[in-house]
């Protein structure tokens, strides 16, 4: 059967199956994009749900048109939390190790106010600051 196939067959089955891979990529992007939108309320999403599912090509165009210029917002939202939440987690990571950095000032800094205040006296605060540092 597949012998049969010529050139052209091959390359129109290959145009036709990316389309159609495109096409569900495209649908599951904006149902993510409507459960993402903090900006529509539940009925509107429902709406729009209902509208993609029972007429797809016009649900999702016309969804493109009238909100496409805000997915990319949304996307940059997310990627920019994202980063948030990753940098927060290497410097906790980071801090905590004991390796240096920024937590070990931290706390040099707190055991010397500590010292400043009178809660601590000197041989206290030498012995910390030695734990501290290593």
């Amino acid at each position: 059967m597949f012998a049969a196939w010529q050139v052209g067959q091959v390359l129109w089955s290959i145009l036709w199956i990316t389309i159609t891979f495109l096409w569900i990529m495209l649908v599951i992007r904006v149902f993510a994009d409507i459960f993402r939108s903090r900006d529509m309320g539940g009925v509107a999403k429902v709406v729009w749900l209902l509208f993609i599912i029972f007429l797809p090509y016009l649900g999702v165009f016309v969804y493109l048109i009238s909100r496409g210029d805000k997915m990319a917002a949304r996307d940059m939202e997310v990627a920019q939390a994202n980063e948030a939440a990753f940098r927060a987690y290497v410097r906790d990571a980071a801090g905590s190790g004991g390796g240096g950095g920024s937590g070990v000032a931290d706390e040099l800094e707190r055991l010397a106010a500590l010292r400043a205040s009178g809660t601590i006296d000197e041989a206290e605060f030498q012995k910390l600051k030695a734990q501290i540092v290593g």
